[in-house]
């Protein structure tokens, strides 16, 4: 069972080698394969880890959206989120982000569940602030 403190379930991940391009990651009590395409050299057998942040995007913005949806008593029926990301010319980063909401609601009704959404997004939110990084060796 996950803790239910906020600070808990953001202590670590770490991720560790496993030859060629390919990474395991675990934390919080899950594991998960990150690798790159045979076509730079991996072997293909996980996502990216710049898929992994567009997974972490679209499920935080959609899980925002159906959050957001509930305080303004919709009946979401169908929802879907779809990130679409593209490199910055020939830069070693994503430059452009595109959400895309999906919904059996009516656009007028979606907008501002959509936009009280965005403001509860964790990953976007991150994103949007760029946040401090920094390096160090154990």
């Amino acid at each position: 069972m996950r803790s239910s403190s906020l600070a808990d379930e953001y202590v670590r991940w770490t991720a560790t080698w496993r030859g060629g391009l390919a990474v395991d990651v675990a934390g919080g009590g899950y594991e998960y394969r990150v690798d790159e395409p045979e076509s730079v050299g991996g072997t293909g057998t996980g996502p990216m880890p710049t898929e992994m942040l567009m997974v972490s995007l679209a499920s935080c913005f959609c899980l925002a959206v159906a959050w957001a949806a509930g305080k303004r008593r919709v009946d979401l029926g169908e929802l879907t989120v779809e990130v679409r990301g593209e490199q910055a010319g020939d830069e070693p980063w994503i430059g452009r982000y595109e959400i895309l909401v999906r919904s059996d609601v009516a656009k007028d009704i979606m907008a501002p569940v959509v936009e009280l959404g965005s403001r509860y997004c964790w990953v976007s939110n991150t994103l949007r602030n760029r946040p401090e990084i920094s390096y160090s060796i154990a």
